[in-house]
């Protein structure tokens, strides 16, 4: 038949690059392996309907195949997302480094929610099963590497707001606030007066509720708001995961309406995924193209040097850069063994097809982490145009102790 000699042919193609530990069964009981005995994963086809995904394989079409139920796939997580990749990179042919141009989106106020809505508003059990103690989104920071996720992430916090100078009684914004960990931590060690905004009407109910329970409620105000709609003015400024929503061609804005908010001699923080694409690209192999689809609607990462630029055209001057991407490889790693671990627990807060999506989703976020197709920066700001003398002269009080 047609088919099975188009799929020897593509088994001989893939398996005569280097070996690879899959293995295909058939829903005719017929088992193809790829140069290894002992398969880390393996693949059931369960119709012959499903074999178009494999013939030009990408890390898109696979997903698609895996999260819509056409196949069923058996194997680790991080495993399952290497081999994919590696299928993709023995049968494609990719221009460049990377594969496709990042689309573009209008980033009205109603899409936004919408977009924040669908991906944070799962539910909070469901986040809570495989993030910290704190629920913190975001990359942590694993100062010596063999911290605990709960400690990693509160390091994070502390870094964060060590960066920025905080000082007792001063004012701050944290634009994407989450489930209030970094404000909460801002005002119960740092004595800040905190502002913390959001588009999910599930992290804002969580968020006032712990805030509560801190006794904090006097100096914490957690917001259901768009940083556009925000008014006043603020010493500090955190952004951590969230300009990833804004749109690449509304940086300048963005960071526009962050300086205005910025009062003299303020501080901003923007922690944010970058491309390392310089056209802002697409990862390899349809990587974003799944995310788009699945995860994070409406979703733009830029390269470094496009939000760098955005921060001068906004107004704000760019006093340091940090990379964390191994600590955001290490992060997701540790999120992938959670969300393995508690897989039962998680299958019973959503549907089938929504724990698939967020499984290869985490794997792959921490694949894309670990090739550089992705990273992650700290980058800490001011009001441009001012004098030397706000410039500290070392980095030393970023690591006191």
């Amino acid at each position: 038949m047609f088919w099975e000699r188009r799929l020897d042919s593509w088994v001989e193609q893939v398996r005569s690059q280097s070996a690879l530990p899959l293995q295909l069964e058939l829903w005719n009981g017929k088992r193809l392996h790829f140069g290894q005995d002992k398969p880390q994963v393996i693949v059931r086809i369960p119709h012959v309907s499903a074999l178009k995904y494999f013939f030009k394989p990408s890390l898109a079409s696979l997903g698609d195949a895996y999260v819509n139920g056409k196949i069923e796939v058996e194997g680790k997580a991080r495993a399952v997302i290497a081999i994919a990749n590696a299928l993709a990179a023995r049968t494609l042919k990719v221009e460049g480094k990377f594969g496709r141009v990042l689309h573009t989106f209008s980033h009205d106020k109603k899409d936004d929610a919408e977009a924040i809505q669908y991906h944070y508003d799962v539910s909070n059990e469901f986040y809570g099963l495989w993030l910290d103690k704190n629920m913190v989104y975001s990359c942590a920071y694993f100062e010596n590497g063999d911290e605990s996720l709960d400690d990693a992430q509160t390091k994070k916090i502390d870094h964060i707001l060590t960066k920025i100078r905080i000082r007792p009684g001063d004012t701050l914004l944290d634009i994407g606030c989450g489930w209030g960990a970094l404000a909460i931590r801002a005002a119960s060690k740092f004595g800040a007066k905190c502002v913390g905004v959001t588009l999910s009407e599930r992290q804002v109910e969580l968020a006032k509720q712990r805030v509560k329970e801190a006794g904090l409620e006097d100096r914490v105000e957690i917001r259901l708001q768009d940083y556009r709609d925000v008014q006043g003015q603020f010493d500090r400024i955190t952004s951590v995961g969230m300009f990833e929503h804004v749109g690449i061609k509304n940086l300048p804005e963005y960071f526009s309406k962050v300086n205005s908010l910025l009062a003299e001699g303020g501080v901003v923080m923007n922690h944010g995924i970058t491309s390392t694409d310089i056209n802002s690209g697409d990862s390899p192999y349809g990587t974003g193209e799944f995310v788009d689809k699945y995860v994070f609607p409406h979703g733009e990462l830029p390269h470094l040097s496009v939000a760098l630029r955005s921060m001068q055209e906004g107004g704000l001057e760019v006093l340091d850069v940090e990379n964390l991407r191994r600590h955001y490889a290490k992060t997701c790693g540790t999120w992938v063994d959670n969300y393995e671990a508690n897989s039962a627990a998680i299958k019973a807060t959503i549907d089938d097809k929504r724990y698939r999506i967020w499984r290869v989703y985490l794997a792959g976020c921490q694949y894309a982490f670990q090739q550089d197709w992705i990273s992650l920066y700290q980058v800490v700001c001011a009001k441009a145009g001012r004098d030397t003398a706000h410039l500290p002269w070392s980095r030393r009080f970023m690591y006191p102790g």
